[in-house]
């Protein structure tokens, strides 16, 4: 059964953990969606242009299994400002859908939104500070409930891996993993 998956990108994400989670989930057999909270080209943190689906604002009324964030500045800062994605990262929490995020976007985006409240997260060794829980930010990829947290670009396979897990169920994400030589 596919499951429906928002990723967001701005301009200024990071490119590595965009292109993986989208990639990998995809592998999975997930219907990804890929919206801009701005304008549907955006230029990634080192010059790679990503072209969106759609503009977040056209995602509003879609129940999504998994959203997924990448991170990257100023690109995280730019996922933060988006109320719509507020809005659909709240309404996650509130349905107990899954909802992660990668490397600047844990503290960016989620601790910003209140959505790690007594939640163990991880994220980029450059925002750990910003976290209120730093019981787990030497893990690779964090777990708890239905938030997934990981660190950066060196661990965006691994998060994408452990997102195909949480969603298909651990012998999915091996076989995923399997010919990609992992």
């Amino acid at each position: 059964m596919s499951k429906e998956v928002l990723v967001p990108i701005a301009d200024g994400i990071e490119e590595i953990e965009a292109v993986c989670i989208i990639d990998v989930l995809r592998r999975a057999g997930a219907t990804v969606t890929v919206a801009s909270v701005g304008e549907l080209q955006v230029t990634a943190s080192r010059g790679v242009k990503l072209v969106a689906d759609k503009p977040i604002a056209d995602c509003l009324e879609t129940t999504y299994d998994l959203v997924a964030l990448p991170g990257g500045m100023p690109g995280a800062e730019h996922l933060r400002d988006s109320k719509e994605l507020e809005l659909i990262l709240k309404r996650q929490l509130r349905q107990e859908r899954f909802y992660s995020a990668i490397c600047a976007s844990p503290a960016v985006v989620l601790q910003h939104h209140g959505l790690l409240d007594r939640l163990r997260a991880t994220c980029h060794p450059n925002f750990v500070h910003h976290l209120d829980n730093t019981e787990e930010v030497e893990s690779r990829v964090t777990v708890d409930g239905n938030c997934i947290t990981s660190r950066g670009p060196g661990t965006a396979l691994e998060f994408a891996l452990k997102l195909v897990e949480v969603l298909y169920g651990e012998e999915k994400a091996k076989q995923v993993a399997a010919p990609m030589v992992v």
